[in-house]
């Protein structure tokens, strides 16, 4: 009897145990998550980089699982769409200008509850521009980028130039003098293939000319005044002989291969240009290049493109809170504070860390705080893909001469209306 009562009190305590275990809520990690992350190869953070932190946080979050993709940025847009039904990715770096159709579509969540609990003063505008639409949040600042002017000081110095140059008429100027003095035959260089590095292009172009692609409440002003000006500053720019007319072919990395290479005085390109240029195991140059702001031209200071990228959840993303915490991860101060060779942090703060002036660069750092203050922004509508892919067509048709530049410029304001009409 004595054994009956033992043996019964045994089997209540593993049914009670049974019943706890199976009552109790998660930790905050969760049981066995693994979530799918979408990313970019080239610019901003790189693979290993990107690898690296995600390493950092599953072993900070041990029952979290984070699955890497990379593709190149022109693979980006294609992916997220072609997975949005099956819901293959739950994490994805977008671009700023994708958050307005990705919102329309329902792709991903509104996350704006969210990203109003942080700091929001400490977040550069830009930053917070890359993932905001109509008021909301659809994403969390990550990549802070732009466009800067690169320059080889060694060309410079042997003509006599002791500094970069203040105008885009000053920069053809000492690139005149680097061609006649046989250094490089195409001292400027940069990426004008048809792909969006021409919208981002011509973005800075059209911004030192005081043009814009739509007006405060989002209406296309393409064919403006100023947008003619300076496409027809662009298309005489490319035959003057200076730049380098592979440009018409090129992307971003082709720029850096082309300068890194001691083949050009002069480039545009995002912020993680600056890290390879003077790395002797990737740069034939390295030593002689320095950064500094995009010139301007008359009474325009200076003009970049803003190039920030949001990570945003996915709709069907069935872990979001974990999801959120990866992505919170990701920008935090600390994580971006020693990750900022290639990318410059989100937040104004950590602009006067020691950890940031050491690996980022002091000319770097300096130069942002100028360029910072001078971002265009691509046109934030839902229909900006159709017409970005319509507009680097009409560009380069106007870049080759097969249609004047007012022709191209209204060809694109007319694309712009009939899309914004749908």
């Amino acid at each position: 009897m004595k054994k009956t009562r033992i043996l019964a009190s045994i089997v209540l305590v593993v049914v009670m145990l049974f019943t706890f275990t199976a009552c109790a809520k998660p930790g905050p990690a969760g049981d066995g998550i693994t979530l799918n992350a979408l990313f970019m190869k080239q610019a901003g953070y790189s693979e290993d980089e990107v690898t690296a932190m995600t390493d950092e946080f599953m072993e900070a979050h041990s029952n979290i699982k984070i699955n890497l993709t990379f593709v190149a940025y022109e693979e980006l847009e294609p992916k997220i769409l072609a997975s949005a039904e099956s819901g293959g990715y739950d994490v994805v770096l977008g671009d700023c200008i994708w958050p307005p159709a990705f919102a329309e579509a329902n792709l991903v969540l509104d996350v704006t509850d969210r990203v109003e609990k942080l700091d929001l003063d400490d977040i550069y505008e830009g930053a917070l521009d890359s993932c905001k639409y109509e008021g909301k949040y659809y994403g969390l600042p990550w990549l802070n980028d732009v466009q800067y002017l690169f320059y080889n000081e060694a060309m410079l110095k042997d003509v006599g130039i002791s500094a970069p140059p203040a105008s885009w008429s000053e920069m053809f100027e000492y690139a005149q003098k680097i061609k006649d003095a046989g250094i490089v035959e195409y001292p400027v260089v940069s990426s004008w293939a048809q792909a969006e590095c021409m919208i981002t292009a011509f973005t800075v172009i059209a911004g030192v000319h005081g043009g814009a692609f739509v007006d405060a409440s989002n209406n296309p002003t393409i064919n403006s005044a100023e947008n003619l000006a300076a496409l027809e500053f662009w298309v005489e720019s490319l035959n003057n002989g200076l730049i380098n007319p592979t440009s018409i072919e090129m992307i971003e990395d082709d720029v850096l291969n082309t300068f890194c290479a001691g083949n050009a005085a002069f480039a545009v390109n995002w912020t993680y240009m600056n890290s390879v240029m003077n790395d002797p195991e990737q740069s034939a140059v390295a030593g002689q290049c320095k950064i500094g702001i995009i010139p301007g031209e008359g009474d325009i200071v200076s003009a970049t493109v803003n190039g920030g990228m949001p990570l945003m959840i996915t709709t069907g993303c069935k872990h979001p809170d974990e999801a959120w915490d990866y992505m919170l991860y990701l920008s935090s101060k600390d994580v971006q504070a020693k990750y900022c060779a290639n990318a410059l942090p989100i937040w104004k703060s950590l602009y006067t860390d020691s950890r940031v002036i050491e690996t980022a660069g002091a000319d770097l750092v300096e130069a942002s705080g100028t360029q910072f203050q001078y971002i265009e922004n691509r046109p934030m509508v839902p229909y900006y893909s159709e017409l970005s892919t319509y507009m680097q067509a009409e560009l380069q048709r106007a870049l080759l001469g097969n249609v004047d530049a007012k022709t191209a410029l209204d060809n694109m304001q007319q694309k712009a209306l009939d899309l914004a009409a749908k």
